[in-house]
């Protein structure tokens, strides 16, 4: 009964622990040009960050009704309706200085360099690299490690439709 009572005790500091321990349960991007996050799962919650970007990708680490608890790159969490959320995958450029983006998945030439903090949709991955389609019809691939939005692990050719 006490080692019982201690499992119960160490698994309710976990789930109370900070938000970086929840797992990733999919990727998702905002529908909207506005879209708030809030402190809790209804409107009557405080507004905790507005953002001002269609296609800025977050990661869902819980739901709850219509609600989605989400977690952008900078590692703000919070919680949105899921009416300002749609499956569409996109991924955010990150690092620093600008980042080569390839006709080919394994490098070759050079078809467009990406600023820190430009969205793009997601097409493809391999275990190295992203195939992306960003703005003015640009179209190739990029390192994993340089964009935000999906699971080092994930590879594919297409993503569904939903």
């Amino acid at each position: 009964m006490i080692v019982m009572t201690r499992l119960a005790a160490i698994l309710l500091i976990l789930s109370m622990t900070g938000a970086e321990a929840a797992p990733i349960l999919r990727y998702v991007s905002q529908r909207t040009d506005k879209a708030y996050l809030r402190e809790g799962p209804t409107f009557a919650h405080k507004v905790l960050w507005q953002y001002r970007h269609r296609g800025y990708p977050f990661a869902v680490i819980a739901q709850f009704d219509v609600w989605r608890r989400v977690r952008s790159a900078d590692g703000t969490v919070g919680w949105m309706s899921a009416s300002m959320l749609t499956d569409q995958r996109t991924v955010l450029v990150t690092g620093k200085g600008r980042a080569k983006v390839f006709a080919e998945a394994g490098g070759g030439r050079i078809v467009a360099l990406a600023d820190p903090g430009a969205i793009a949709g997601l097409k493809a991955c391999t275990r190295e690299a992203c195939r992306i389609r960003g703005e003015k019809s640009i179209d190739g691939w990029i390192a994993k490690n340089r964009i935000w939005g999906i699971d080092a692990n994930e590879v594919f050719d297409k993503l569904p439709r939903r």
